[in-house]
C-alpha cells in the first residue's frame, strides 16, 4: 500500500547547524511543489497566497505585512497550499480498493498523502468499505439521526480553525435553532487558556496588538513559541525588530534554530552571500510549566527596583498613574509577589535569580513592550494563571497602545474568526440576545459541551452523534485510545473534510464522509463566484478568494454543506438556508446585523488588505465587570507535577511536552522530515538530555516504550521509540504529537480553560525489544 509515497527512509539524525528559512526553505518548497503532481496550476495558487484578490493561506493565523510584494507566503505556507492543492483523488475507486481495517494500518502520512476527497461517502459497516452516497440522501441521514434525538444536547458540533466566518457562522445558527450550544472547536486544544485569562484581565480574549505595532516595539518577549516551525512570516518582523536595535527575549526550554538565526528567502543579498540575521538577543530556557515562576520573578525584580526608585525620588519603574486610572487588584497582588520567595521562584522556574534580573532589565528598560506566547504557555494545568501573570507585568507598566500588548499567537488561521462570529460552547449573553432578536428564535442559554467535555459525554453514552468541520478529532485531541472508543460508540459521526485522515476511520455505528472545498478552490455559486473571510492574530479581517477549478463537481464549499444539512434538519427555518449561500455577501449581512465590529461589512472588505475589527483596550476600555483591568492574583503551584495525579507510589523518569516537527501543521504530516532539529526519516523519535540518559541507564539510539504515569492506573503506552540525545533541559523530554497523544490523559487539562495539559507528562522510559535502528 506504500508505492504511491517517496520511499521510507531509515531515521537518521544530524544536528543542524544552519539559520532558519534560506535555501533549506526553498529546496522544501520546491520538493512539495512538484509531489502536488500539478505544479504548474500550484505556481499560480502560490503566487495569489495572502494577495488582494487571491487566497488566505490555510496554514497559520499569523497577518499580513501591509506592504505589497509578489511573495506572501513561507515555506510552510507554501506545504501547505500544495498539499492541499494536489490532483490526487480519493474517489470510489480508491475506497473500493481498500477496507477501513487496512486503512487504519496506514500512517497519518500515508493517508493524507492519497490526496483530496471527490464524492460524498458512507460507511457500510457489512464489507468494512466505504461506498459513495448523494448528498441529498446524506442530508437525509443526518437530519433523520438529528430528529430522532431525545434531546438536541445528545450531538456535538466540531470546528476548525480551517472554516470561513462565513461557514462558522452558519453553523452556529443552525446549531442553536437546532438547539444545544455543544460547540467542541480547535481553540479548546490550544488557546483557550488566552481567552479566559485575558477576558477576565483586560475585557477581551483577543492580543491587544496589530502587526504594525512590531516596527515601533523596544523588546519582544517571546514565551513557549516556535515561530520557525508554527508560524515562520513572524520570523521576518523579529529580524527587523532586532535590526533596528530592538531587544529580542525568548523563554523557551528548547533552543529553536528558528528563534536563534534567520536567513530571509526574499533577500538576495542574504541568499548569495550566505549570511543570516540573529533573532534574539537572550534566551532563557525554563522548566516545562514554569514560565509562570520566572514571569512572577521578573515582577518581583520590578518591584523591588520601583520601590528604591520612589524612596530615592527616582522615575518609577511602574506606570503610577496608568494603575490608578485604570486597574484593580494591584495591592493584593503584590502582596502575592512579595509572599513569593526567591527561593521557590528559582526551583519551579528552573532558572538562577541573577538570570531573572537580566530579563526583568530588558523589560524595565525598554518604554514600548510586546509579549507573545503560544502552546508552550497554555497547555499546561495552570495555564490560565501563567497568563495572568503575563498580563499583570504588563499592567504594572502600562504596557498598552501603540507598539506594546499582549499578542497570543493563534494557530488555524481562523480560529479566531470562528469565536468572533459564535462558535463558543459558553456563548456570551449579547450574542444569544442578538440571534433572538434578528431571527426570532430563543437560543439556548445554558453551557454546552468543549473538546474534553464532549469526550466525557462520549465515554458516559451522552453523544450519540458527532459532526465535525474540518479538522482531524480523532487524532488531535488527547488519550487516543479512549477518544477512538468515545467516537466508535456513537450512532453517526459525520466528517466535512478536504483530504483522508483518520477521523474517517474512527467510525460510530453508520458514518458519513462529506468532501468539502478548500481554499484554494473556486467556489462557484449561483450568483457567481465567491469569496469568504477569515480574521487573524491581529483581529485583520480579510477577504479570501480560491484559485483552482475543483477536482470534482461533487466538492461542495462549507456553507453550502452546512446550509443542505440545515434545510434537511430544519426546514427553513429560521432562514432560508440554500438562498444564503447563492450569494455570501446575504450571510455577510447577517453577521453585520448580530456581531459586534462587522457594520458595513461588505463594503469594508472592499479595501485591499481587508479591514481591522479594532480593539477596545487600545483606547485604554476595558469590557470586565467594573470597567477596569484587573490584576489577577495566583499563588505559584505547589508542584508542577502534581503528585496527587501520579499513580500510587509513581516516580517520574521525566516530564515529556509534545511538540510539532518542521514538516507538519497540527496533525496534517507533510513528510519525514524535521529539518531543524537534524532528524530525517520517521517521528517516533523522544529527545532527551545526555546527563538523563546516563542517569537512566539508556544510551542515544537505544529503542523505548513511553509510558506515562496517571491517577487512574490505566496504563498510557507508545511503544517502539528511538532515544536522540538532545540539546533538552535536564529532567525534561519532548516528542511528537499526535504519535504521543495516547500519553496525554483525557482527564488531565487545565483549570478554568479544559486545555489537554500536553506540555506536562509524567513518563517513564522501558527499555523495547525491537532493534535500535538510526544512522
Amino acid at each position: 500500500m506504500s508505492d504511491t509515497l517517496p520511499p521510507a527512509d531509515r531515521l537518521r539524525f544530524k544536528p543542524y547547524k544552519g539559520p532558519a528559512a534560506g535555501w533549506g526553505a526553498l529546496r522544501a518548497v520546491t520538493d512539495h511543489w512538484f509531489e502536488s503532481k500539478q505544479p504548474f496550476k500550484n505556481l499560480y495558487a502560490m503566487v495569489k497566497t495572502n494577495q488582494s484578490n487571491g487566497f488566505d493561506c490555510p496554514g497559520c493565523a499569523w497577518g499580513e505585512s501591509p506592504e505589497s510584494g509578489m511573495i506572501k507566503f513561507c515555506e510552510n505556507g507554501a506545504k501547505a497550499v500544495n498539499w492541499e492543492a494536489t490532483s490526487r483523488r480519493v474517489d470510489a475507486a480508491f475506497f473500493e480498493k481498500y477496507s477501513v481495517t487496512e486503512l487504519l494500518q496506514q500512517d497519518d502520512y500515508w493517508l493524507e498523502f492519497q490526496g483530496r476527497i471527490t464524492e460524498p461517502m458512507v460507511y457500510d459497516r457489512r464489507t468494512d468499505h466505504y461506498k459513495p452516497m448523494g448528498w441529498e440522501d446524506a442530508f437525509a441521514l443526518i437530519a433523520r439521526h438529528l430528529n430522532g434525538l431525545e434531546s438536541p444536547n445528545q450531538a456535538s458540533f466540531y470546528t476548525s480553525g480551517r472554516a470561513s466566518n462565513e461557514a462558522a457562522y452558519l453553523y452556529q445558527l443552525f446549531v442553536r435553532a437546532f438547539g444545544t450550544n455543544n460547540f467542541p472547536d480547535c481553540s479548546n486544544m490550544c488557546h483557550e487558556a488566552s481567552g479566559v485569562a485575558l477576558i477576565e484581565s483586560i475585557g477581551t480574549g483577543k492580543g491587544t496588538v496589530t502587526f504594525a505595532d512590531f516596527d515601533k516595539a523596544d523588546a519582544l518577549f517571546l514565551f513557549g513559541q516556535n515561530p520557525g516551525t508554527n508560524h515562520p512570516r513572524m520570523l521576518e518582523p523579529i529580524r527587523d525588530a532586532v535590526k533596528r536595535g530592538a531587544q529580542v527575549a525568548v523563554f523557551n526550554p528548547l533552543k529553536e534554530r528558528g528563534l536563534e538565526r534567520f536567513q530571509a528567502p526574499q533577500d538576495p543579498l542574504e541568499m548569495l552571500t550566505q549570511t543570516s540575521s540573529p533573532l534574539n538577543t537572550a534566551y532563557f530556557r525554563p522548566a516545562l510549566g514554569g514560565d509562570m515562576a520566572a514571569v512572577r520573578g521578573m515582577v518581583k525584580w520590578l518591584l523591588q527596583w520601583d520601590r528604591e526608585a520612589l524612596a530615592s525620588g527616582g522615575e518609577a519603574v511602574f506606570d503610577h498613574d496608568f494603575i490608578a486610572q485604570h486597574t484593580d487588584g494591584m495591592e493584593q497582588y503584590l502582596a502575592m509577589v512579595d509572599a513569593t520567595s526567591w527561593e521557590q521562584i528559582e526551583a519551579q522556574s528552573g532558572i538562577s535569580r541573577d538570570i531573572l534580573e537580566q530579563a526583568a532589565r530588558i523589560h524595565r528598560d525598554s518604554k514600548r513592550v510586546i509579549i507573545c506566547w503560544a502552546m508552550g504557555i497554555t497547555q499546561h494545568k495552570h495555564s490560565v494563571a501563567t497568563v495572568q501573570e503575563i498580563a499583570n507585568l504588563q499592567l504594572l507598566r502600562g504596557q498598552f497602545g501603540e507598539g506594546a500588548g499582549l499578542c497570543p499567537v493563534r494557530g488555524h488561521s481562523n480560529v479566531q474568526g470562528d469565536r468572533t462570529v459564535g462558535i463558543a460552547d459558553e456563548p456570551p449573553a449579547a450574542l444569544l440576545d442578538a440571534l433572538e432578536k434578528r431571527f426570532g428564535f430563543t437560543p439556548p442559554r445554558e453551557p454546552g459541551y468543549n473538546v474534553i467535555t464532549t469526550l466525557q459525554a462520549m465515554v458516559a453514552g451522552k453523544i450519540k452523534v458527532f459532526l465535525a468541520l474540518g479538522g482531524n478529532f480523532a487524532q488531535a485531541t488527547p488519550d487516543t485510545a479512549r477518544t477512538h472508543e468515545a467516537l466508535g460508540s456513537c450512532e453517526l459521526t459525520v466528517q466535512i473534510s478536504t483530504k483522508l485522515n483518520r477521523s474517517h476511520l474512527i467510525c460510530g455505528n453508520e458514518a458519513l464522509i462529506l468532501p468539502c472545498l478548500g481554499r484554494t478552490d473556486i467556489d462557484e455559486q449561483a450568483d457567481g463566484p465567491q469569496g469568504v473571510t477569515v480574521e487573524d492574530s491581529f483581529s485583520m479581517v480579510h477577504l479570501s478568494h480560491g484559485q483552482l477549478r475543483p477536482l470534482s463537481k461533487q466538492m461542495r464549499s462549507e456553507p453550502e454543506i452546512i446550509a443542505g444539512i440545515a434545510e434537511a434538519t430544519l426546514g427553513k427555518t429560521p432562514v432560508d438556508w440554500r438562498a444564503l449561500v447563492e450569494n455570501y455577501d446575504r450571510i455577510r449581512d447577517l453577521i453585520q446585523d448580530t456581531i459586534p465590529g462587522f457594520d458595513d461589512f461588505n463594503a469594508r472588505l472592499k479595501a485591499p488588505g481587508g479591514f481591522y475589527l479594532g480593539n477596545p483596550v487600545r483606547d485604554r476600555q476595558w469590557q470586565t465587570e467594573s470597567g477596569r483591568a484587573q490584576l489577577v492574583s495566583h499563588a505559584l503551584p505547589a508542584t508542577l507535577v502534581d503528585a496527587e495525579t501520579l499513580a500510587s507510589g509513581a516516580k517520574p523518569d521525566l516530564v515529556l511536552q509534545t511538540l510539532r516537527s518542521h514538516d507538519q501543521y497540527n496533525t496534517t504530516i507533510y513528510g519525514l522530515h524535521d529539518r531543524y532539529r537534524g532528524v530525517h526519516g520517521g517521528r517516533k523519535v523522544v529527545f532527551v538530555n545526555r546527563a538523563d540518559l546516563e542517569r537512566l541507564g539508556f544510551q542515544h539510539g537505544d529503542k523505548v516504550d513511553v509510558v506515562s504515569l496517571w491517577r487512574d492506573g490505566e496504563e498510557r503506552r507508545v511503544s517502539d521509540f528511538t532515544l536522540l540525545e538532545y540539546d533538552v533541559p535536564a529532567g525534561q523530554a519532548a516528542a511528537y504529537y499526535p504519535e504521543t497523544n495516547p500519553l496525554v490523559p483525557m482527564d488531565s487539562y487545565g483549570d478554568g480553560s479544559f486545555t489537554p495539559t500536553s506540555k506536562l507528562i509524567a513518563i517513564r522510559l522501558e527499555k523495547s525489544s525491537a532493534p535500535a535502528r538510526i544512522a
